[in-house]
């Protein structure tokens, strides 16, 4: 081993002493690189066809078999029938203890000295030198290192790893050292290992991939993980790339802490510094992109891990399903689906419900009846999520039997424990008008100690709406907003009850409380809210809010603009003189919202028959006064001829021929004269 330069290590030391925790199993394995080799510790042995071959031990079977079988049960999904554990026989266990305690794998007298050792554990005041007294000069460095790495107890190592630097044949070693870093790792020594780390530099032993990596897991498996970024950004400097099991036990123990972002960042860092990662290292990645709503990424690595021709797991193609149903990327999901199938992975109840969920979005509800039957072939059991969706469905095409039926076999099953469960039945009972038996399953919810959430109580709400029971729909919503700011869908609910029962102060009260807290409205909310400003005369509330809607490039319906029109007609005939005498009325810059209303409302299909069925009822009621109004809208909307015959239908019926209105009218008749000159000039002089 060449020595390190005098300031080399320095970095890497003070890393060490201030870094975080991390994982023995990997560092285990990649320790075993140094165990596993012949020149282990000394010059390399000549070998020739002559030499005696080593069997080899019976535990290096035993482990490859239980590879093979990890392998095959990958995939497979819960009904994996390849065993999770070897089984051995008789036979076999004696033998594969025979193999240790004959010394067929390292030596009679190296498994004595490993046992000299342990004992020691049982006496605290033993002296290492007396216990290892008849071992001096019988043991090479390799075989001393095996000594250490059998040790149970950190303490018997540390004794045996001062011993072993008195010996003649002991050397200054990466290799014993990282040994004795995997067992202060595996009970969390963190001061010792860093200490034996700091050791290793000053007595010139460089640091490897595999040390180094033994530090990193022992910080990632103590959640030591901004010591472990610190240590990590050390070993990068000195162009030291860890193996992938050090990387994937550095992203395992950040997403066990929901880390995501930072597993985003090292997956960065290992694609920069070269390490290839395995299917381990993808799965892990996968699911924080997932988790970080990152989908478009997380398919580009799932795109790059199948490139690589790594089988995902069932997880992983659940957590995508998942992911792209919530993205409204059913496509996508289906093909995921559909390529799970092809692989052979049998899918779980949660990749079950995501389909499901799916198709009842859709509303395919054959293809969610025909997952179901699949479900069934492949014997995975449905859970209360599964069997919730499929009440929903079944209230949605009308079957409120079978609905009730499943709802009843969950009851029976004891699966029924879940809020929105209740919720999904109550709703089927409210779709079918049955209110009573609503309620009655939400306060059976409450009587099993099933706590409302915001959830439930919109559900109550729904249904004392229906009922237009207004005392107890109030005392729900007063509830509801003890659960924090009632949704849209609950507002919306309220109000409509109020102006349908005509209880128009409650409603402005409700309005202005949602204005106090800032309330932003969807499109039917928005709706209902100028609706009631209309039906109050509220005429710069309904325009500001009719301008919002527009702002926000929504549709308004027809009968909310024949509202908006019929308010303006009722109330705008004493503004049109004060419009009339500004500037802004006679230039025709006006854009009230009654002028943008009926300009859209007459480009509709069918909006110019309902203006004039508006304006025959208004006329019958409000008399000249709404012809005056609609004539002044008809200017602003840019509907000059359509003004004009408004007006003159006026005069045949013998109205009083308003002077602002005959002002404004000749105005706009004028403005358009050069588009116009046949038919529009000769109509202003007549009205003159």
């Amino acid at each position: 081993m060449a020595a390190a330069p005098p300031h080399g290590h320095t970095p890497v030391g003070a890393a060490a002493a201030t870094s975080a925790a991390v994982s023995i199993a990997c560092s285990s394995s990649a320790a075993s690189c140094y165990e596993d080799d012949d020149d282990y510790g000394g010059a390399s042995s000549s070998w020739s066809l002559s030499s005696p071959r080593r069997r080899q031990p019976y535990r290096r079977l035993l482990r490859d078999e239980a590879q093979r079988l990890r392998r095959a049960r990958r995939g497979q999904g819960p009904g994996a029938d390849t065993p999770r554990w070897v089984r051995r026989t008789t036979d076999q266990m004696a033998r594969y203890v025979e193999d240790d305690r004959a010394g067929h794998v390292y030596g009679r007298h190296v498994v004595a000295a490993v046992r000299a050792v342990r004992a020691t554990a049982s006496r605290p005041s033993a002296d290492m030198r007396l216990a290892m007294a008849s071992f001096v000069t019988r043991l090479t460095f390799r075989e001393m290192c095996v000594v250490l790495r059998e040790q149970r107890g950190w303490r018997q190592a540390r004794d045996f790893f001062a011993w072993m630097k008195l010996q003649l044949c002991y050397e200054p070693s990466v290799v014993a050292y990282t040994i004795l870093l995997r067992l202060y790792g595996k009970v969390g020594k963190i001061k010792l290992a860093e200490e034996t780390f700091l050791e290793m530099l000053q007595v010139g032993c460089e640091p490897d991939a595999v040390a180094c990596g033994t530090l990193l897991c022992m910080y990632a498996r103590w959640g030591r993980h901004k010591d472990m970024m610190l240590f990590y950004s050390a070993v990068r400097r000195r162009d030291l790339v860890p193996p992938v099991s050090v990387y994937n036990y550095m992203i395992s123990s950040l997403q066990k802490q929901k880390l995501h972002g930072k597993v985003i960042h090292v997956w960065k860092q290992m694609r920069e510094a070269g390490a290839l990662p395995n299917q381990f290292t993808y799965t892990v990645v996968i699911s924080s992109f997932v988790k970080e709503d990152l989908l478009e990424k997380a398919m580009d690595v799932f795109g790059e891990m199948r490139q690589c021709r790594f089988v995902p797991e069932e997880a992983t193609y659940s957590l995508l399903i998942s992911a792209s149903s919530r993205h409204g990327k059913g496509e996508q999901a289906l093909r995921l689906f559909e390529e799970m199938k092809a692989q052979g992975i049998v899918p779980s109840n949660y990749t079950c419900a995501s389909l499901l969920a799916l198709y009842y979005k859709n509303e395919d509800y054959s293809k969610a009846l025909s997952l179901l039957s699949e479900m069934e072939n492949s014997k995975v059991i449905p859970d209360e999520v599964i069997y919730g969706i499929l009440i929903r469905i079944y209230g949605k095409l009308g079957l409120y039997e079978e609905a009730e039926q499943t709802f009843e076999k969950i009851e029976k099953a004891g699966l029924l424990s879940d809020e929105q469960t209740y919720v999904a039945m109550a709703q089927v009972h409210l779709n079918a008008g049955d209110y009573d038996r609503a309620l009655e399953v939400l306060e059976s919810m409450m009587m099993r100690n099933v706590k409302p959430s915001h959830f439930s109580y919109s559900a109550i709400l729904r249904c004392y709406v229906a009922k237009e029971d207004i005392v107890a729909a109030e005392d729900t919503f007063r509830a509801l907003s003890q659960h924090g700011l009632p949704d849209v869908f609950c507002c919306n609910d309220l109000l409509r009850l109020y102006m349908r029962l005509g209880h128009l102060e409650k409603a402005r009260a409700l309005v202005l409380k949602m204005r106090e807290d800032d309330f932003r409205l969807d499109e039917d909310l928005s709706m209902t809210v100028m609706k009631f400003y209309c039906k109050s005369n509220m005429i710069n509330d309904a325009e500001k809010i009719f301008k919002d809607i527009q702002r926000n490039n929504k549709t308004v319906k027809i009968p909310t603009m024949l509202l908006l029109i019929e308010m303006y007609a009722r109330n705008k005939s004493s503004v049109i003189l004060r419009e009339h005498s500004s500037s802004k009325a006679l230039d025709g810059t006006d854009s009230s919202a009654a002028s943008v209303a009926l300009k859209s409302l007459l480009d509709m299909p069918g909006g110019l028959s309902s203006v004039s069925l508006l304006i025959s009822k208004l006329a019958r009621e409000e008399g000249a006064n709404v012809y005056n109004a609609m004539v002044d809208a008809f200017c602003k909307c840019g509907k000059t001829e359509d003004a004009y015959h408004l007006f003159m239908e006026m005069v045949d019926q013998g109205s009083n021929r308003d002077a602002v209105t005959v002002s404004i009218l000749v105005t706009h008749l004028t403005k358009h004269v050069s588009k116009q000159v046949n038919c529009i000039q000769p109509s202003a002089y007549m009205i003159v």
